[in-house]
């Protein structure tokens, strides 16, 4: 425990002024033996005057602490509650979400925001779910993130743009509990990467450590404990990730389409209209009262708990209360399974993937045009780029890892070789698995394309 203050006595002209914590004998002794010879005063008066600031601000201090714990639903007056609880209760809830992401100046990303949004729900679970969001510098990541974050709770979010490896160790024990941990860049608590791991899976963190005893100054080992469970979100342009660390996260891919550039571009001129500047005012609002819908979520339920059954149970002694699922949720829930677990779980980056798909659809194009199967068609790496709109740098990167996994071979030969205007340096697409009878495309959908 500590108190420390900047404290000035004053005796006529004459004072003493210096920092100390009175919680610490020694220096509450150096402090009354010093202004007491500077004052001119006997050290029982100086003890004696200590003394009572002490209690007065002990008693300040806990007035502060008793004020400052009231949860967040019992800081809400009747009109914020009632706000609260009426998109709590409505039935299109997670459409009203959308929508007042929309209005917030967050276009697009429909999937991405319901799955952040849900996450961040999840830090009342015991086992929260983790996000990653992942894409090239400067594609609109960041802003995700923020932007699911501004619709938590401030007390209930906790942000950093880097972590040192000891850093989670020597938090408060209950600090992180229920909460959510968001880190600005992966790449900056790459140190702390053990620790964030072990926190996901383990729902604690503790660490042994040699400290000075505050009392006897004495060398001792010091245990050190930090709670979970914890939410973890955090964003990353890295294309290669710890694969442990994508074990425990949904990998979220921000939409680098041309149309969701469009559409950005529509809401930011948007923003500079009368209905704007009027959306602008309403943000605060808007963000608010979703804060406030958060504080009114239980610990044991989900987003929906205002809208579905509750069921009681006896056992044991104990008493406990469910939420019933309903076929809208789960109907919910395998859509954006499907949309995101897809993702996260096939053997390419997000990004890789979308360049494949744009190299699968160019092909197809042109092989057509030319009446030639697909396994016959020569391109550049200068096709792909004048094709997609993508950089030079970004193709070499993606490009590389998808002939490392034999999803594109190299074709080398010389320019015009055989009287081909289409020989060179080529490559073509070779999708596994070219075997029609060992084919099988990954959750029967088209971004998982093969040829037989």
């Amino acid at each position: 425990m500590h108190l420390k203050i900047n404290l000035m006595v004053r005796c006529g002209d004459t004072f003493h002024m210096d920092i100390i914590d009175l919680c610490n004998s020694k220096q509450r002794q150096v402090f009354i033996n010093q202004a007491s010879v500077e004052l001119g005063v006997t050290d029982v008066v100086t003890k004696t005057d200590l003394g009572k600031i002490w209690a007065k601000l002990e008693a300040l201090q806990a007035q502060g602490e008793q004020k400052d714990n009231r949860s967040p639903v019992e800081k809400l007056n009747d009109e914020e509650r009632q706000q609260a609880l009426d998109l709590l209760k409505a039935p299109d809830l997670m459409q009203q979400v959308l929508n007042d992401f929309e209005r917030c100046g967050v276009v697009g990303e429909t999937v991405n925001k319901q799955v952040g949004y849900l996450a961040a729900v999840s830090r009342k679970l015991e086992s929260p779910l983790a996000v990653m969001v992942q894409s090239t510098s400067a594609a609109g990541k960041s802003a995700l993130m923020e932007s699911v974050l501004a619709f938590m709770p401030e007390e209930e979010r906790i942000q950093y743009s880097a972590m040192t490896g000891q850093a989670l160790f020597y938090m408060g024990e209950k600090d992180l509990k229920h909460k959510i941990l968001a880190i600005a860049e992966e790449e900056g608590a790459s140190n702390a990467s053990y620790a964030l791991k072990l926190l996901q899976s383990e729902g604690q963190v503790s660490i042994a450590s040699t400290g000075k005893n505050a009392t006897t100054g004495n060398l001792e080992t010091q245990e050190y404990q930090v709670e979970g469970p914890v939410m973890l979100f955090s964003t990353t342009t890295a294309i290669d990730l710890d694969e442990e660390l994508l074990n425990r996260c949904i990998t979220l891919s921000v939409d680098e389409s041309r149309e969701q550039t469009r559409a950005i571009h529509a809401a930011q001129r948007q923003r500079r209209t009368m209905a704007g500047q009027r959306a602008r005012k309403d943000k605060k609002k808007l963000v608010q009262r979703h804060q406030n819908a958060q504080g009114l979520i239980d610990a044991i339920a989900l987003l929906h708990q205002y809208q579905r059954q509750i069921v009681t149970d006896d056992y044991d002694g104990e008493h406990s209360e469910y939420v019933v699922v309903t076929i809208s949720d789960i109907e919910l829930a395998n859509q954006l399974a499907h949309e995101v677990l897809g993702r996260t779980l096939d053997e390419l980056p997000p990004q890789t993937r979308r360049l494949l798909t744009m190299i699968l659809a160019m092909v197809q194009t042109a092989s057509e045009e030319r009446a030639i199967a697909q396994k016959d068609y020569r391109f550049s790496r200068r096709q792909v780029r004048e094709y997609s709109g993508w950089s030079d740098g970004q193709l070499k990167i993606h490009c590389r890892r998808l002939e490392e996994l034999e999803y594109l071979i190299v074709h080398k030969g010389g320019r015009g070789r055989n009287g081909d205007p289409y020989a060179g340096e080529r490559r073509r697409p070779a999708l596994y698995p070219a075997d029609a009878g060992s084919c099988q495309c990954l959750y029967n959908t088209s971004l998982y394309p093969c040829v037989n």
